[in-house]
């Protein structure tokens, strides 16, 4: 096996008649074979090499996720060209600056609306030869052409597949850019076809999985997910709607899940604000319920005997709390994966309490996304697990995680001191702190840049704090923590207003962020959590004070990454008069 479509074809000729995709419809979901995914790969790959997509080329896709996402990267690569990822979210500058520097020929477009944002930059893409469109309007020009017109029946198929090396460019995945200019990240088939071997080897998914995915394919998690799911042939449920996950978990029934910490956060709230405006019985029982859990959870992962009391209590719990938890997600989750950012120990206890399990695992793009993984059998919450089969680890002086192994990327394009920098003698430089227990497991404790160092001296992880607070107050949508080389640490929060607004309405409580989070009773509510968490740190690590600010962080706004990481910068930047403010005296 030496690619991503030779991968694809080994699958195909193993389970040719096995669900591979399940997509949505008008008339419910629909499945597709792997013998007709193969199909339209083919065809597509045919098609895209009449138009130039070819060895040595690149070819963009600004697309969200959804199945024809998978086919036009799988048949990109068939043609032994690599995939450039756009994430929809970019703005026609951002895009224009990735397709430009990846130097692709070919731009495959999700709809007119991306094509509009295309099409202002046109001038600045003068490599472009076509925008093909998958829900839209070609253009008189011939620049814009459809998707359907681009299949073809003519050309050796296997040929270009067979031509394909290990070592060739497979994906050109930008980084976020949090701290900076975005880099392009080359990650080749190697690279891919390792995340697949590797989960092969730990045994964690198969055949008879069901799996939804709606994680950005833009993001090396997404894509990861991609190769590892047609190296084991786990059918995969495709929906990149985020408002429609609840849904299509009670719909679907899935085994499995992977998400960013963010969406389980939000589940975790709306749960516990619910139980709080239900109040009297109900949230009694609840709070019951989840100290129970925690109990039960903390004294297994100890390996602390349970005694039998505390045994006959969860069993009540469960049945009058945790179960009807878990009929929501479908009844039939073995566990989620969690990674792109820090989960708090806290939401991830509780999920396991319910009996849904959170995998946390850890990776760069830099990494192939795939590195550590808790293992089912192993979880250790607060650390993202043991190192994948293959992959090296150590420790530098400073406390940064070094990594190597087939994951780590070929380098960034184009910027070799960059590359220089970030891999030494094969090993690449995280910018993570951690650290490794006895067992070999790594704990993340921050980013290297970002670690707050105050006035006096001390170092503080804001990601830490961060998430503490998030799990204590339900409202809490973002949390930023601010201290560098200030004299001592404060906040910005933001509200979850579809999990604070019931509370709101039930507390006859201004419905405008703008002038709930100036009243009394919500800030008393953000208050209360930051002393809950101030009280278990040392002084220096505590919040002194906070504002809730009237707007959420977004992706569309600029503070928060396509993976809803915040961008540390941006926050800084456009709310600095607030945090100055928090120092004026």
């Amino acid at each position: 096996m030496s690619s991503i479509p030779s991968l694809l074809r080994d699958r195909i000729a193993a389970t040719p008649d096995a669900e591979a995709y399940r997509v949505p419809s008008d008339d419910g979901w629909v499945s597709l074979t792997w013998r007709e995914v193969g199909d339209r790969v083919r065809g597509l790959a045919l098609g895209l090499a009449k138009l130039g997509s070819g060895p040595g080329t690149r070819v963009s896709i600004l697309c969200s996720t959804r199945l024809e996402w998978i086919l036009c990267d799988l048949a990109v690569l068939a043609t032994g060209a690599a995939t450039t990822t756009i994430y929809p979210s970019n703005t026609a500058a951002e895009a224009a600056f990735i397709i430009g520097d990846s130097g692709s020929t070919l731009v495959i477009a999700e709809n007119d609306d991306q094509v509009a944002k295309l099409r202002s930059v046109q001038k600045e893409l003068p490599g472009v030869t076509n925008v093909i469109v998958i829900d839209g309007t070609p253009s008189d020009d011939g620049w814009v052409i459809p998707l359907g017109s681009v299949h073809s029946d003519e050309g050796d198929y296997d040929a270009m597949v067979n031509a394909i090396a290990q070592g060739d460019l497979a994906t050109l995945i930008y980084t976020s850019g949090t701290t900076g200019r975005p880099k392009g990240v080359e990650l080749t088939h190697d690279n891919w076809l390792y995340t697949a071997e590797a989960i092969r080897e730990i045994r964690m998914i198969s055949a008879s999985d069901l799996h939804f995915l709606w994680l950005p394919l833009s993001h090396s998690f997404g894509k990861l997910l991609e190769v590892v799911t047609i190296g084991e042939g786990v059918p995969t449920a495709i929906d990149g709607r985020l408002d429609k996950i609840a849904e299509n978990l009670g719909v679907l029934r899935p085994t499995f899940m992977a998400a960013a910490p963010r969406i389980f956060e939000k589940i975790h709230n709306t749960v516990v604000a619910n139980m709080r405006n239900e109040g009297g019985l109900k949230l009694r029982i609840f709070e019951w319920a989840r100290k129970t859990g925690i109990r039960v959870v903390r004294a297994r992962r100890r390996g602390v005997p349970v005694p039998l009391t505390t045994r006959i209590e969860y069993a009540l719990a469960d049945r009058l709390v945790f179960a009807k938890l878990r009929e929501r997600f479908g009844g039939r989750i073995r566990y989620f994966i969690s990674g792109a950012a820090p989960l708090s120990q806290d939401i991830a206890e509780f999920f396991d309490a319910a009996g849904l399990t959170i995998l946390e695992g850890y990776g760069l793009t830099e990494s192939s996304a795939g590195t550590f993984l808790n293992r089912p059998e192993s979880v250790m919450f607060g650390t993202v697990g043991l190192p994948l089969p293959g992959t090296e680890v150590r420790i530098a002086e400073d406390g940064e995680i070094l990594i190597k192994g087939r994951g780590v990327m070929r380098g960034y394009h184009n910027l070799p001191e960059d590359t220089a920098e970030a891999l030494e003698d094969g090993w690449l430089h995280t910018g993570d702190i951690g650290e490794l227990d006895d067992v070999g497991r790594l704990r993340i404790t921050d980013r290297k840049k970002e670690l707050i160092k105050t006035s006096g001296g001390k170092y503080v992880a804001p990601a830490y704090l961060e998430g503490k607070i998030k799990a204590a107050c339900p409202y809490v949508s973002h949390v930023f923590v601010h201290g560098d080389r200030r004299n001592y640490v404060t906040c910005l929060v933001t509200l979850d207003m579809e999990v604070v607004r019931p509370w709101a309405q039930a507390n006859s409580l201004p419905l405008d962020p703008g002038e709930l989070r100036e009243h009394p009773r919500m800030r008393a509510e953000v208050e209360k959590a930051i002393d809950q968490v101030n009280a278990g740190e040392a002084s220096f690590a505590t919040v002194k004070k906070f504002a809730i600010l009237g707007s959420d962080f977004t992706v569309e706004t600029g503070e928060l990454t396509a993976s809803l990481k915040i961008k540390r910068k941006a926050v800084e930047e456009r709310y600095g008069s607030v945090l100055d403010g928090f120092y004026d005296s």
